[in-house]
């Protein structure tokens, strides 16, 4: 992307919120909530191949009446990054605080606590999934994270009343966590052009697979381009091999007789980790959810509308009930105004704030 659109981008993003914010009838005057920056270390992460800290870093929102309100419990939104992030896109380029600020001044959602970790790892991703080579991504999430944010702040602490969402990479991490975690950690869902749904067992690409072969060390990973990048962060979340070096992981694809070819046994190693191929496995758990929507924007450069349609019909055939809407924008373009108009009124809808009885 060009450093054009990505400024292009911005100022949309920035022109939507401010448009929310300026709206008529709204007081901003009123208290606002808080934005704080907390940090977790993290055993499931200790001891990753690629030398990143497990003390992860994340931004945390306090609604209005926290502070005043010390007898007050809060439903809870996990909301996860895309790949090359971290928790300052729901600060800046998707403005989180703002969002909310203005819907509960404006009466549109109730007040929840957002929380918003860091999943970026040496390689830009760590699709938040449990490896030997990247760290225990997963139980980070689903348990370290969920326990400390129940343990330290007022939380309604039960699945009815906890949220998972995330936009690409962490879409795709709600698929995932999602499917393994309904009932028991999460009780509402919601993806924002989620990644990586399905996988192909054949490569029309062989220059990336040429790309990631070339590269000598885990420092040496920056330097490659983002679709060698995005597969091998891939390769490192779904096909770790801690005897592989110098990257630890094995890749799904063999160079043979000129030509790159599938390996099969890795190739099924990533099947298992694909949303669209776990949902007949997890259906059961899916039911148990309060809630569960995705969406994506018709021109979207990374994620095929097609992918998400598929997953719609699956879900559909495995009697999970969801929404997924279409909209008109691309990869990036609308997230912030999916983040205003439906993601967080979607959570205040669906989730269990304690004051009403339970489903």
């Amino acid at each position: 992307m060009s450093p054009r659109m990505s400024s292009l981008i911005r100022a949309f993003r920035r022109a939507a919120i401010a448009a929310l914010v300026t709206a008529p009838g709204l007081r901003a005057q009123q208290p606002a909530g808080r934005l704080i920056v907390d940090t977790l270390h993290s055993k499931a992460l200790e001891g990753n191949l690629y030398g990143d800290s497990p003390n992860r870093s994340m931004a945390v929102y306090l609604p209005q009446t926290y502070d005043a309100s010390p007898s007050k419990r809060y439903p809870v939104v996990y909301l996860l990054h895309g790949f090359g992030g971290n928790e300052q896109e729901w600060v800046t380029l998707a403005p989180l605080k703002p969002a909310m600020d203005t819907l509960v001044r404006a009466g549109a959602v109730r007040e929840m606590i957002i929380v918003m970790p860091n999943g970026k790892n040496a390689i830009d991703g760590s699709f938040y999934t449990n490896s030997t080579t990247t760290g225990n991504w997963d139980d980070f999430i689903s348990k370290e994270l969920v326990s400390y944010i129940d343990a330290k702040y007022r939380t309604l602490a039960r699945p009815e009343s906890r949220g998972l969402a995330g936009h690409s990479m962490g879409g795709y991490g709600t698929f995932t966590l999602g499917m393994r975690h309904a009932g028991d950690v999460y009780g509402a869902l919601y993806s924002l052009s989620g990644c990586c749904t399905r996988f192909a067992r054949t490569t029309n690409s062989p220059q990336t697979w040429d790309a990631i072969a070339a590269v000598p060390s885990v420092a040496e990973v920056r330097r490659i381009s983002f679709l060698p990048k995005v597969m091998l962060a891939m390769s490192a979340a779904f096909s770790p091999d801690s005897n592989a070096k110098p990257l630890f992981t094995d890749l799904p694809f063999v160079y043979r007789d000129g030509k790159w070819e599938p390996v099969d046994g890795v190739y099924a190693r990533w099947v298992e980790h694909a949303p669209y191929d776990m949902i007949a496995g997890h259906a059961d758990k899916l039911k148990k959810l309060r809630g569960f929507m995705f969406d994506v924007g018709l021109s979207d450069q990374l994620v095929s509308p097609a992918s998400q349609a598929q997953m719609d019909s699956a879900l559909t055939r495995a009697g999970v009930k969801h929404t997924f809407e279409t909209y008109d924008g691309d990869h990036t373009n609308r997230i912030a105004v999916r983040l205003s108009t439906r993601l967080l009124p979607f959570f205040s809808q669906t989730l269990d704030f304690g004051d009403a009885p339970r489903r």
